[in-house]
């Protein structure tokens, strides 16, 4: 069988690419349905772009990489795709656009959007082996009990990361990286919960379930959203931010009132407050629980009114600065991107073609390009897509 340009990868970025890519595309996929990872996104709701989307929002080992591909097919170009289908948005925090109604009416567009470009999909099939025979790739694939070769043009590999792996990911798209000489970054889980053991974790435990707002830092990078005090560590959008800065053995900071507002505000509590216990001064900022831990931690005793401007420095500066060091991650059992993966010094900004392997693509999640919490990687899946898909069609012979 032959084809034009075949696309491993039915989710966002591959049926981007199928919508772009022009006829005679193939999309394949081992799941029942398209677009899972779409499907399962923001509460079943897809936070599929950010209005504030730009490169300043990826990390990776060439931040100038993503600037192409962002700039050409913007979140506004999504948006105005949205609207073509006359799918109700809503802006929540920060940026990020939802789905009014499910994240299936994101899948269903753009299934649409490929069939009308002229792609097939085919879903339920396995990938048994990937080659080049010198004139073009050779796939073989395992679709209803039977194997089958197909010839294609261009290849190009949409498969995403690692994260997930009950959805089925795999490393598969940095195994064909290697097996075409490309080299693949250290991958590691990105947005994803931190955990803690022996007496921190100890000490942690007792506020599972708790919530704050908080600036996190790690690595030079901060974030301020909600964190989540869980059974085994952090949790929330603050920290599955920094997570991605985050590196085995280095503390995190959390930041719950800046040092000199924290202190401003002990002193003058003091002056009016003084026969006031420690924590409960600090549960007018704070959760009592959170406020109660803080206290015991800064290790004084007594009321307000007992202590000096230096120790009231110490509680400000643990108000603004409590170091913790995570032990390590949830793991891509929970992490929502996986950082790392095919190098971008083998691929071009413009195309997302292999500089040395014409006619093979990698776009999405297996890039070393990944997004910040809230819409910035599905965004990076489209971007992407789009460019390689119109790379593509533009400069397709027949």
């Amino acid at each position: 069988m032959q084809v034009n340009t075949l696309i491993l990868g039915a989710g966002a970025a591959g049926l981007m690419c199928a919508a772009h890519a022009g006829p005679g595309a193939l999309v394949v996929d081992h799941a029942k349905t398209p677009g899972e990872k779409i499907r399962i996104s923001g509460g079943g709701r897809c936070n599929f772009t950010n209005m504030h989307t730009g490169s300043e929002n990826f990390l990776g080992a060439n931040p100038h990489f993503c600037k192409s591909a962002l700039s050409r097919y913007t979140q506004w170009d999504f948006l105005d795709l949205v609207g073509k289908h006359g799918i109700p948005w809503h802006e929540k925090t920060l940026g990020q656009l939802f789905c009014d109604r499910s994240s299936k009416d994101i899948v269903a567009m753009m299934v649409a959007e490929a069939e009308a470009a002229g792609a097939r999909i085919w879903l339920r099939t396995g990938i048994a082996d990937v080659r080049h025979d010198g004139t073009g790739f050779v796939v073989a694939l395992d679709r209803d009990g039977s194997r089958t070769d197909v010839r294609a043009r261009r290849l190009v590999v949409a498969t995403g990361g690692k994260s997930i792996p009950k959805m089925g990911a795999t490393g598969f798209a940095y195994r064909i990286a290697a097996q075409f000489g490309l080299p693949v970054t250290e991958t590691r889980a990105g947005l994803v919960p931190l955990t803690f053991s022996g007496t921190t974790l100890d000490k942690l435990k007792p506020l599972a379930g708790l919530s704050a707002e908080a600036v996190v830092h790690a690595d030079g990078a901060s974030f301020r959203e909600g964190l989540l005090f869980t059974h085994r560590g952090l949790s929330g959008p603050s920290i599955l931010q920094i997570s991605s800065y985050w590196r085995e053995g280095q503390s995190i900071r959390l930041e719950f009132i800046p040092p000199a507002k924290a202190l401003d505000s002990l002193k003058a509590q003091r002056s009016r407050q003084g026969r006031k216990a420690l924590s409960t001064v600090l549960s007018d900022h704070l959760p009592a629980r959170l406020a109660g831990l803080l206290a015991t931690e800064s290790g004084l005793s007594g009321n307000l009114a007992d202590q000096s401007d230096t120790a009231l420095g110490h509680l400000a500066g643990l108000l603004g600065g409590w170091e913790l060091t995570p032990s390590g991650s949830e793991g891509y059992r929970t992490a929502e991107v996986t950082l790392g993966g095919i190098s971008t010094d083998a691929l071009s900004s413009r195309s997302m073609e292999a500089t040395a392997v014409p006619g093979l693509y990698f776009i999405g999640e297996c890039v070393d390009v990944t997004g910040w919490l809230g819409g910035f990687n599905f965004q990076w899946a489209w971007s992407s897509g789009w460019a390689a898909g119109h790379h593509i069609a533009s400069t397709a012979t027949g």
